[in-house]
Order: structure tokens, then sequence, then C-alpha cells
């Protein structure tokens, strides 16, 4: 479905990603760990769209992948993208309406009542259905992941992306909301990229993960050199050596580690 080969990305003189040559498959759950400032979200954006590879290739089914948002793809951030000033129920009705083209992107008639349903239909599923008519400042930071999410699903999109969505929220919701993003993983049928500085998380609830790191190290030149998928490990076939050596690369403690 994707395939990176040989991709670069530099700004300026400052190299933040090279070498990446990976492919993934439809359906696949890929969560990707490094230390801050890694190139993480900068992966994101490329697949996105908001960035462009300064060298090599980025393809989705074959071809490059789009140097703009569309519909193949919704993205849900740690900083909730809502709008204060529209209920619950508009904010994912507006996913919709910007999808339209044209000049003012509302919905009218029978499209609006389509999306309407549409809307409603996902937020009972994403457990907001008694909160459609409350604004964004009334709802806890669970509620707002949540109402993000199901902005991001509306479209229907081939791929989601996730850039560290849980970092903010309690440890209690947190699992919630692992477990109701497993859910829409299986039951849209998505393949999912998710940022994540937990090691930990990035094994619950991925197929697979990827470790982003530096493997040239230039002291004189610390911009000069970019980071690489260092690991690519399907989840639960990791041996406890390798998941130190990665908790290492991390710096996390190392009791997080589970057999």
């Amino acid at each position: 479905m994707l395939e990176a080969r040989n991709l670069w990305k530099r700004y300026g003189d400052k190299v933040v990603l090279e070498r990446i040559s990976v492919s993934v498959q439809e359906g696949e759950f890929v969560t990707l760990v490094g230390t801050s400032g890694c190139g993480k979200s900068t992966f994101l954006k490329l697949l996105l769209g908001t960035e462009t590879a300064s060298e090599g290739q980025l393809l989705l089914d074959g071809q490059p992948v789009r140097d703009e948002p569309d519909s193949d793809r919704g993205i849900v951030f740690q900083q909730y993208s809502v709008f204060p000033h529209m209920t619950v129920l508009d904010n994912v009705m507006a996913a919709r309406a910007f999808a339209r083209r044209g000049l003012t992107g509302y919905l009218f008639g029978q499209a609006r009542r389509e999306a309407q349903g549409a809307a409603m239909e996902l937020l009972h599923k994403v457990g907001l259905g008694h909160a459609l008519k409350l604004y964004p400042h009334q709802l806890s930071g669970g509620m707002r992941q949540r109402l993000a999410i199901a902005q991001a699903l509306l479209a229907k999109p081939r791929i989601l992306l996730l850039d560290e969505p849980f970092g903010a929220l309690d440890p209690g919701i947190r699992a919630d909301m692992h477990q109701l993003v497993l859910e829409l993983w299986q039951s849209h049928q998505l393949t999912v990229f998710m940022v994540t500085h937990d090691l930990k998380e990035g094994f619950y609830l991925g197929t697979r993960l990827w470790v982003f790191d530096k493997l040239r190290h230039d002291p004189q030149a610390p911009d000069a050199y970019g980071a690489g998928i260092t690991y690519d490990l399907p989840v639960g076939k990791s041996d406890r050596q390798t998941l130190q050596a990665i908790q290492a690369d991390l710096k996390e403690p190392q009791h997080d580690i589970q057999n």
C-alpha cells in the first residue's frame, strides 16, 4: 500500500531524516517511537502531505503521495484540533463540509442531512452520543480527543495518522482511548501510523514498531546527519534483549519491560 524509497528530509543544512526505505501493507498498525526531535512527526507530515521529501520517493498504491492532505488520510494531534465555537455535532459535520468543492463548503438539503446522520452515527460509536449539543470547552480532555478522532474518521480515510494523541491524558483515560482506537482500527479497516513517546504503548497498540534514531553522528556538525528507522519489529516477536536495547536508546526505565 505504502512505500518509501531512499527518503530524505532536509530543512536548509539540517538533515532530519535520511535513507528511509520501507513498505507497509494495508491494514497494518505501525507505531513510531524515538527520542524527541528525531523526525517521527516529520515522517507523519510527509505521509499527510503537508511536507514534501527533499530526496527519494513516498508512494501510495504505486503513485507519489499527494503534496496536500486529502480524504485518504486523516490525522489526530495531541492538541485537540476542534473548533471552539461549534457544537460537537457541528465539529464533526464540518469535516464533511470542508471536503466539498466550492466557494463556501456549506452543506445544504440532502447533503446536510446525510452528513448529520453520518456524524451522529460516528459520535455514538466513539461514546459521544450524549454530547451532540455541547461545546468543546464543556468536554473533558478524553472527550475532546474522541471528538477529534470522530472528525478524522467522518471522511472515511484509508490511513489514520495519530501524532502523540494520548500524551496529555490521564492513565485511566488513556486506557479507554487505547481500546477505542483498536476497535475503530478493526471496524473501519484502517491503516494506522501512530507517533508515541511511550514504548510500552507502542508495543500494546501496534502490529509493527518502528524506532527512529540517528545511525551516524558528528559532534562537530550535529545537523549533518538525520534519523532513520533503526528497528522495524513485528509486535510480539521481539526478544527481551532487543527491547532492553531499544529502551536504553530511548533512555526509558528498564522496569517498564514486560515478558
